[in-house]
C-alpha cells in the first residue's frame, strides 16, 4: 500500500513593505529599492510613498489654481519628473511606451482637476482631495514598471478602488470588511508580488479621499492588515528608532527592540517612529513593525511589536515643543466636585486639546500643557466657564505660562525599577533645568516633565546622558600642550580603553588649546600630537568642553597663565572641574585662592584639584590634607622642591665649578629655558605658599623671605649675557660650600615653613644641613619634603621621589582626574 502524500508546504507568509519619499526620492533610488525587494524572497505587498517634493508641489498647484494663477509650469515640471525616471528605470520600449502613457493619463487627470480649480476658484476640500494623493499615483507606476523590467511577477493595486474609509474627528477609520471584500474582487490571486500608492483611498459615499498627515505609513499598517501580513517593514533613511534625536544628541543609540506601548509614547511626544495612529491596524493584529534603512538593508533596524523587553527600563527620551501652561487655581476649587469636569468641558468645547494634566492632592490648582497656537482660545474659554467664580474670588486666576516645552523619559522597564525618577531629576538637576510640570501614569511607562523651551535641548542631553552613558563620562579639555601636556594626552590615550572596559570610567578629550591656537575635538585620540587648527578662544574653549549631551566636563590646565587662572571660578560655577600643575592659582592673590577654595566654593558641584602644583606625582599635598583631616597639627615644613636646584647641589662637591653644573642641567633638559626661573627661587616660594595655605595660613607670596641665587647685576640682564656671565657666581658658591664642608654640612636651597608662634614664617633660600638630615641625602632631581606635626614631631614624615619632569608631574594630573572621575554620579 502506497505511503499517504506529505501534506503541501504552507504558503510562505506575504511580508508588507513601505518605503516613504526619501526611499522613492528620484529613479535611481526607485532603482535601489527595487534592488532591496528583489534580494528579499518572499511575497510582497509593496506601499510607496510619493516621490520627493511631489505631495508639496501638487498642492501649490492646486492653491495657484485657485487663485487663478499659472499652475501649467509646475505640472510641466512634474510631468518632465516622472517621465525623465521612466526612461532612466524602464529600457524595454514597449513597457516604458505603457508606463509613459499611464503617467499622461494621470497627468492628465491632474489638468483637468486644477482647470476645476481655477474655475470654482477657493479651494475645493474634495479637489485638493484628489490632487494631493497623484503624487503617489505617480510613483507606484514607475515601481511596478521598475520591477516588471526585470522580470518580476508584480501587480499594481489601486488603493482607490480596494480602502474604504470614513473620516472623523479621531482621524481615517478603515471599513475593515468592505474593504477586505474589495481586495479579494481586485486580486482573488494575488501575484508574488504587488505594488499599491499609499496614502489614497475612497470615502464611503465614493469620493477619492486621503488618509491624512502620515497617511502613508497608515496605508502600509492597513495593507499589511488586509493581507494577513506578520511583518510590516517601514523603510526609511535611518537605521531604526534611535534613543533620542541625533541632530540634538550626538551619543543617541540605536534601540534594537521596542514594545507598542513604548512606540506609541515615544511618536506622541515628537520621537521619529510611526504615528500612533498609522500603528494602530498593526497593534491590534499583532502585525511586528520593523524600521528599517533603505540605504544599509542589512542593518536589523528596530522591531516594534507586541514582545516586553525590560532592558534598557529607558528606551528612549523625546521632547515635545511649542506648548503652554494653563493653570487654574483658587482656595474655592478644594473639595469641589466637578472642577476637573468643567475645565476640560470648556476646553473641547474650545476643541483644545490636552498635552498633559498635573493637580496637586491640595485640589487647590489644576494645570494642564497645551499647544501653544491654542493658548489664547483655551484661557478665553476657562474664564468664559469660571466667570462667576473669578468674580467672587473662589478661583485665583487663570493663568497662561508659553514658551515651555515637554520631555518624557519612557519605556516598559521603567515600572517598579527603583531610582528611574531620581536619575532623570539628578541629571535635570546638574543641568540647571527646573521643573515646571511633572506627570507620570500609573504604568509607569511614562514619565513626562515640562521644561523653558530654551532649556530642552540642554534637558534632553542631560537626561539622555543620565541613562545612556556611563555615569562617569567625562567630557575633557587641555590647556597647555607643552612638555607637560602632551605627556598628559598621552599617558591617557594609553590607559583610556582599560579605564572604560575595568571601571566604566569614559574620557573624552574634546579640546586643546595653545596660547595663540587651538583645536575642538570629538572625542578624538590625540596622543603627544593634535593639530591646532583655529586662533585660541577660550569662551569657544569652554563651551565646547562643557558639552550639554555629556555629563561631565574637566579642564585640565597645564600653562603656566595667571590669565588662565583667573578663569577658574567662573569654570567651577559653571559646573566644571579644573585641574591643574599650574602654581599661580594656588600662591597667587589671597583673595582669588580664597574663591577657589572656600566653604562656598567646596559646595558647587565641580571641583578644584591641584596635587601636581607641588612635588609633581608625589603624594604630598594629599599627605598634609589627610594629617590635618585627623586631626594633626602642622609644626613646621622643610622641604627640598625644586629638582632643578636637588640636581644643582646634590652634585655640587667641589670637583666642578657651579657655573659648569648649571650648562649640564641646561644640557640635559632640567632647566627651564632660561636657567634664572630655577635660580630665583620663585617657583620654589610659590610652593611653599601653597603649602602655607593648605594648612590654614593667609600668607601673600610677598610674605616670603626668599634668597634668589641670582645676583641683583644679573638679574635685567638678557639671557645670553646671563649665561657669559654666569661664572661669576662660581667664587661666592665655592665659598659657602667649604664652609658648609667644615662644619660637616652640605648645601641644599630649602623651603621652610615654621608654625609655632603666633604667625607662620616662610623661608626660602640656601642652607647648610647637616649630612644624615633628611634632606641631604637625595638623589639627583628628587623632591623632599619633611612634616613635623605632633603625632610626627620624634621622628617627622618624609615624602621623598621624583619631584620634576613630564612624565612624573602628567602623572599627577592624570591622578586628580582620576580621583574626581571615579567620584562622579550620575548626570551631571
Amino acid at each position: 500500500m502506497p505511503a499517504p502524500a506529505s501534506p503541501p508546504p504552507p504558503a510562505p507568509a506575504v511580508i508588507a513593505h513601505k518605503f516613504g519619499g526619501s526611499s522613492m526620492a528620484d529613479a535611481a533610488r526607485i532603482a535601489h529599492v527595487a534592488d532591496v525587494l528583489l534580494a528579499r524572497d518572499e511575497p510582497q505587498v509593496i506601499v510607496v510613498s510619493a516621490m520627493k517634493g511631489v505631495t508639496d508641489a501638487l498642492l501649490h498647484a492646486a492653491s495657484v489654481a485657485s487663485e487663478g494663477g499659472d499652475w501649467q509650469a509646475t505640472v510641466q515640471q512634474l510631468e518632465q519628473k516622472h517621465l525623465d525616471a521612466a526612461r532612466e528605470l524602464v529600457a524595454d520600449r514597449a513597457q516604458h511606451d505603457a508606463l509613459a502613457a499611464q503617467l499622461h493619463g494621470e497627468l492628465a487627470t491632474l489638468r483637468e482637476l486644477l482647470h476645476a480649480q481655477s474655475l470654482v476658484g477657493a479651494v475645493s476640500p474634495d479637489l485638493q482631495q484628489l490632487i494631493s494623493g497623484l503624487g503617489e499615483i505617480l510613483s507606484s507606476r514607475l515601481m511596478t514598471a521598475t520591477l516588471r523590467e526585470r522580470g518580476v511577477d508584480c501587480a499594481w493595486l489601486d488603493a482607490r478602488r480596494v480602502l474604504i474609509v470614513d473620516h472623523t474627528e479621531l482621524g481615517a477609520i478603515v471599513r475593515w470588511q468592505e474593504s477586505a471584500e474589495r481586495l479579494r474582487e481586485a486580486m482573488p490571486q494575488p501575484p508574488r508580488r504587488v505594488v499599491v500608492p499609499g496614502f489614497v483611498a475612497r470615502s464611503g459615499d465614493g469620493h477619492v479621499t486621503t488618509l491624512g498627515r502620515n497617511g502613508s505609513d497608515y496605508s502600509g499598517a492597513i495593507f499589511a492588515a488586509l493581507f494577513d501580513a506578520p511583518e510590516l517593514h517601514v523603510w526609511s533613511d535611518v537605521d531604526g528608532v534611535l534613543s533620542a534625536d541625533p541632530r540634538v544628541v550626538p551619543d543617541a543609540v540605536e534601540i534594537p527592540r521596542l514594545s507598542y506601548d513604548e512606540a506609541c509614547e515615544l511618536a506622541y511626544f515628537g520621537a521619529k517612529v510611526l504615528h500612533p495612529q498609522t500603528m494602530a491596524p498593526a497593534i491590534e493584529r499583532g502585525i511586528a513593525i520593523v524600521a528599517r534603512n533603505t540605504f544599509d538593508p542589512s542593518h536589523p533596524g528596530t522591531r516594534i511589536s507586541g514582545e516586553f523587553e525590560p532592558e534598557p527600563p529607558v528606551k528612549g527620551i523625546s521632547t515635545m515643543r511649542d506648548l503652554a501652561i494653563l493653570d487654574l487655581e483658587g482656595a474655592g476649587m478644594i473639595g469641589v466636585p466637578g472642577t476637573a469636569q468643567r475645565l476640560f468641558r470648556a476646553l473641547e468645547q474650545a476643541r483644545v486639546s490636552v498635552v498633559m494634566i498635573s493637580q496637586g492632592s491640595s485640589e487647590h490648582s489644576i494645570c494642564c500643557v497645551i499647544r501653544a497656537a491654542l493658548a489664547a482660545v483655551a484661557e478665553k474659554a476657562v474664564r468664559r466657564e469660571f466667570a462667576q467664580e473669578l468674580q467672587n474670588g473662589q478661583i485665583g486666576d487663570v493663568t497662561v505660562v508659553r514658551d515651555v516645552a515637554a520631555l518624557a523619559a519612557v519605556g516598559d522597564g521603567m515600572a517598579g525599577t527603583p531610582g528611574i525618577a531620581q536619575r532623570m531629576f539628578s541629571s535635570l538637576a546638574r543641568a540647571n533645568v527646573n521643573v515646571r510640570v511633572i506627570a507620570q501614569g500609573s504604568s509607569e511607562r511614562n514619565i513626562s516633565v515640562v521644561i523653558d523651551a530654551a532649556a530642552a535641548q540642554r534637558a534632553l542631553r542631560a537626561v539622555h546622558a543620565g541613562f545612556y552613558l556611563s555615569a562617569r563620562t567625562v567630557s575633557i579639555g587641555v590647556i597647555g600642550p607643552g612638555n607637560v601636556g602632551r605627556t598628559f594626552l598621552r599617558q591617557l590615550d594609553a590607559a583610556r580603553e582599560r579605564l572604560l572596559r575595568e571601571h566604566d570610567l569614559d574620557l573624552r578629550v574634546r579640546a586643546v588649546a595653545g596660547s595663540r591656537r587651538m583645536a575642538l575635538l570629538d572625542d578624538a585620540l590625540v596622543g603627544d600630537h593634535c593639530e591646532l587648527d583655529r586662533d585660541t578662544d577660550l569662551d569657544a574653549f569652554t563651551a565646547h568642553v562643557h558639552a550639554e549631551h555629556l555629563p561631565h566636563a574637566v579642564i585640565v590646565d597645564c600653562s603656566a597663565s595667571d590669565a588662565v587662572a583667573d578663569r577658574y571660578v567662573d569654570w567651577l560655577r559653571r559646573g566644571v572641574h579644573v585641574i591643574t600643575p599650574n602654581k599661580h592659582a594656588g600662591a597667587g592673590p589671597f583673595a582669588r585662592y580664597t574663591q577657589l577654595t572656600s566653604k562656598a566654593a567646596k559646595n558647587l558641584r565641580a571641583r578644584f584639584c591641584y596635587e601636581a602644583t607641588v612635588g609633581a606625582g608625589l603624594p604630598i599635598l594629599v599627605t598634609l590634607r589627610d594629617l590635618l583631616d585627623t586631626g594633626d597639627r602642622l609644626l613646621a615644613v622643610d622641604g627640598i622642591l625644586s629638582g632643578t636646584l636637588a640636581f644643582l647641589f646634590s652634585s655640587f662637591d667641589g670637583t666642578r665649578p657651579f657655573s659648569a653644573l648649571v650648562q649640564d642641567a641646561m644640557q640635559r633638559g632640567f632647566t627651564e629655558p632660561d636657567p634664572r626661573d630655577d635660580l630665583s627661587g620663585l617657583d620654589v616660594a610659590r610652593k611653599l605658599v601653597i603649602l602655607a595655605r593648605e594648612n590654614g595660613a593667609r600668607l601673600e607670596l610677598a610674605d616670603v623671605k626668599l634668597e634668589s641665587l641670582v645676583p641683583a647685576a644679573l638679574r635685567d640682564v638678557d639671557k645670553a649675557e646671563f649665561l657669559r656671565r654666569l661664572p661669576e657666581l662660581d667664587a661666592t658658591m665655592a665659598q659657602r660650600r667649604a664652609a658648609a664642608d667644615a662644619d660637616g654640612e652640605v648645601l641644599r636651597y630649602v623651603a621652610r615653613l615654621d608654625c609655632e608662634g603666633d604667625a607662620p614664617r616662610a623661608t626660602v633660600g640656601l642652607v647648610a644641613v647637616p649630612r644624615d638630615h633628611a634632606l641631604a641625602t637625595i638623589r639627583p632631581t628628587d623632591n623632599v619634603v619633611q612634616f613635623t606635626t605632633e603625632r610626627y614631631r620624634d621622628n617627622p614624615l618624609v615624602v621623598r621621589g621624583p619631584g620634576a619632569g613630564p612624565e612624573v608631574t602628567a602623572m599627577g594630573i592624570f591622578a586628580d582626574l582620576l580621583r574626581v572621575a571615579t567620584t562622579l554620579g550620575g548626570g551631571r
